[in-house]
């Protein structure tokens, strides 16, 4: 028999041994002669392998679970190993060694002792083992018990070595002091390292009737009123026994000191220790009563415990202090002085002592004060201004009090109503208004409604608001707007137009109807709004309405030649008067170009022999506004054979004519009409504004005959404004060729501009490109 010695535990592949170097068998032969390994009465934790015949671990071994008895100290696994060709057969015994691999235990986690706090020290008490499954030294070997001041242990070997504790008193117990003890038994076994396991000895005191009832105090002294109704409370006893169950249930009784008279007025419940009025106490009659109360439980060894009480009578302030008006105001104006009497208050109480002093009191949130006029008279008095506004009335409570224990008191409420004084202006929301309108509206409009608010009452309250006059241009402000006098609605009483007026400021007041009346104003400033009403007017090219402009040009003009120039005017405000120019339709459009802002045409390239001759184009001229509004110029251009020059180089080289040609002549006609109509302009301006019409004071003017300033402000500037246009655009026409002088036009339009093209020999309008200004 082959014996090896393993410990267990080992790790799976672990070597155990080389059988084929133990067995002396030749390596290479153990596959040929088939080499098994049988394992006896086990799972087969072990196997050879049969290219290098060593012994190794396939599964962990468990030596408590192989060998699970503990009578025997060894444990052991046997083995066969068999060969064949020839058969041989060899026994193999492996020993498996133990290991400290498995803590001490107990059988319960928690060990529950009831000892009684009588029990003397030096008592003993048997504790569960602990259990460990290993062996030999690795086995438990000792107990040790938490540190206490009560408890200790003795360890004990059992006759098949087993250990085991005892727990010993070591000092007596006090369930008083300590119902419950917690301890903590560990168990430790002998390996290396050592390894434990814990269990809770838990330890409950038993009570004896070791204690007897205490009250709080010896002696009690209690206060209590005459004429207190049968069952009042007088007193709640309250002894307290620190043993437990029947040993701590008290019962209470009168001792035989105590008199029959005391226990005849007072009830003592024997339960709960409760003392209650069972007479009629009159502090005249008795006023001082003594007892002795006895306190027992009821343990088999009752104990007891005792107190005295001392029951004091005391007198009753049963008298109501009273008060009576004597004189009130009511109502007063809001504005009266400080320090005037309001109302005038006496006061009285029937009890003596410090049961008939009374005190007199109003709230401290109020405007009035008390003062003491005489013996238990009071006048009420203002102390402060007064705002009925803030408290329009005020609930005056007037309460009496006396000095008794406890206290009584008596009240009584008087409402003092304020009048109303005119002392609030009437207040507006805001401080400016800017109000927009959007022109063309319809006359009436609702703009705004501009309500003040005014705190005081009735006719102190009711507002009025007009417009505050003011005149421009002989236009009174009540021509253009109103004001409801009894809301504040403000309407607009015609269409503004915004090229004409833009803006208004002017001022609304909101008077009361008090006495004297208060008013306030507010600032509003009306702001016309543009809407785009106005469409675009081509003044460049001028033409006839509804005609055709003809214009005749070289053939042999050069690209980039500057061909006609479209100049369009919107009335509207900046934003809906930006002009944006486009080709609506065109003969040709790789002959021409136009630019979409300053709305010049010029060539794109030569014309050449296949180009038509003549060329019609239509440019269109819209406005930026929403919707856009639109004007449109046909122009038709026609070319010849000439030797003219292209435009470009006519602006470019400047023409020389005669002193006293033609050109000139018409030069000279169109500067002295600008010159003209501008000083008539200023002349007629001077003279409306120095004969303005006086208001008459039979009737008012109308209100369709007023002129407004502004309007006329704005008409001057117009004039000037445009004689100032034709003037530079006369000069850039003159620059590029082309005579510009004003003609008269039909009704509707103001001044005709013609553009003649130098060296072409038209003198005749009728001849030339023209375009008409409408202002």
């Amino acid at each position: 028999v082959t014996h090896y010695s393993i410990p267990e535990e080992m790790k799976e592949g672990s070597v155990v041994a080389n059988l084929a170097t133990d067995l002396r068998l030749e390596v290479k032969t153990l596959n040929e002669r088939k080499m098994r390994l049988d394992i006896v009465a086990n799972k087969k934790y072990l196997d050879v392998n049969k290219e290098t015949g060593e012994l190794y671990i396939m599964e962990k071994i468990d030596r408590e679970y192989i060998c699970p008895s503990k009578s025997s100290a060894s444990c052991y696994l046997r083995l066969e190993v068999t060969l064949e060709n020839p058969l041989r057969i060899f026994n193999i015994e492996i020993e498996i060694l133990d290991t400290n691999d498995n803590a001490p235990q107990f059988r319960r986690d928690a060990i529950h002792l009831d000892i009684s706090e009588s029990t003397p020290k030096g008592e003993r008490f048997s504790l569960s083992n602990a259990v460990d499954p290993d062996v030999g030294s690795n086995s438990v070997k000792t107990y040790h018990l938490s540190e206490n001041e009560y408890f200790n242990i003795e360890v004990q070997t059992g006759r098949d070595g087993t250990k085991f504790a005892d727990l010993i008193l070591k000092k007596t117990l006090d369930r008083e002091q300590q119902a419950v003890h917690n301890l903590t038994l560990t168990a430790v076994d002998g390996g290396k390292p050592a390894r434990s396991g814990t269990a809770s000895v838990i330890v409950h005191v038993l009570d004896t009737n070791d204690n007897k009832p205490t009250f709080d105090k010896s002696l009690y002294n209690v206060k209590i009123m005459e004429n207190s109704p049968i069952g009042s409370l007088v007193l709640h006893l309250n002894a307290t026994d620190s043993d437990e169950g029947s040993n701590s249930d008290i019962t209470y009784s009168y001792s035989l000191y105590t008199s029959e008279k005391t226990q005849e007025t007072f009830h003592l419940n024997p339960t709960s220790g409760e003392i209650t009025v069972r007479g009629m106490l009159n502090y005249e009659e008795f006023n001082i009563y003594d007892m002795e109360v006895i306190a027992t439980d009821k343990g088999a060894n009752s104990l007891s415990g005792q107190c005295t009480i001392k029951i004091l009578v005391e007198d009753m302030n049963d008298n109501h202090p009273e008060l009576s008006i004597k004189s009130f105001q009511s109502p007063v104006s809001e504005d009266i002085k400080l320090d005037t009497v309001i109302a005038v208050v006496s006061v009285s109480d029937k009890d003596s002592g410090e049961n008939g002093i009374v005190d007199l009191h109003i709230p401290d949130n109020m405007p009035f004060k008390l003062k003491k006029s005489t013996d238990n008279y009071y006048e009420l008095v203002v102390s402060e201004a007064l705002d009925r506004e803030k408290v329009p009335e005020y609930d005056i409570t007037f309460t009496v009090t006396d000095r008794g224990s406890p206290p009584l008191s008596d009240n009584e409420t008087m409402t003092l109503e304020l009048l109303d004084v005119n002392d609030n202006v009437p207040q507006f929301p805001k401080s400016f208004y800017t109000i927009r309108v959007m022109e063309n509206n319809a006359p009436g409009a609702l703009l705004e409604s501009l309500s003040a608010f005014d705190p005081d009452l009735h006719e102190n309250q009711y507002l009025v608001y007009v417009i505050i006059e003011k005149e421009i241009a002989n236009t009174s402000m009540s021509m253009l707007f109103s004001i409801n006098p009894e809301d504040g609605k403000l309407h607009a009483l015609k269409t503004f137009d915004y090229e004409i007026e833009k803006e208004f400021l002017f001022h609304i007041e909101a008077r009361d109807s008090g006495s004297p009346p208060l008013s306030s104003n507010v600032s509003v400033h009306i702001i016309i709004v543009d809407q785009n009403d106005n469409p675009p007017v081509i003044v460049s090219p001028w033409r006839a309405h509804g005609s055709v402009v003809e214009e005749k040009i070289p053939r042999s003009t050069d690209k980039g030649s500057l061909v006609a120039k479209v100049i369009a005017l919107d009335t509207d405000s900046v934003h809906n008067s930006r002009i944006t120019y486009q080709f609506l339709q065109v003969t040709d459009a790789t002959l021409f170009s136009l630019d979409q802002y300053n709305g010049e045409i010029r060539t794109m390239r030569m014309f050449s022999y296949r180009d038509p001759r003549h060329q019609r184009l239509v440019v269109v001229a819209k406005d930026n506004g929403e919707p856009a509004l639109s004007a449109t110029v046909t122009i038709k251009l026609s070319t010849e054979e000439t030797a003219v020059k292209a435009y470009s180089d006519m602006t470019e080289v400047p023409l020389e004519y005669d002193i006293f040609s033609d050109l000139n002549l018409y030069l000279v006609i169109g500067l002295g009409s600008v010159s003209f109509l501008l000083l008539i302009t200023i002349l007629v301006t001077i003279v409306l504004k120095c004969q303005k019409a006086k208001p008459s004071k039979a009737a008012p003017p109308s209100r369709n005959s007023v002129i407004s300033e502004r309007n006329s402000t704005i008409a001057d500037s117009t004039l000037v404004s445009n004689d100032a246009y034709w003037y530079s655009l006369f000069l850039a026409e003159t620059r590029k060729g082309k005579l510009v002088v004003r003609q008269p036009v039909p009704k509707g339009s103001r001044y005709i501009v013609s553009s003649i093209p130098r060296g072409t020999g038209l003198t005749d309008t009728s001849d030339s490109a023209s375009s008409t200004l409408q202002v």
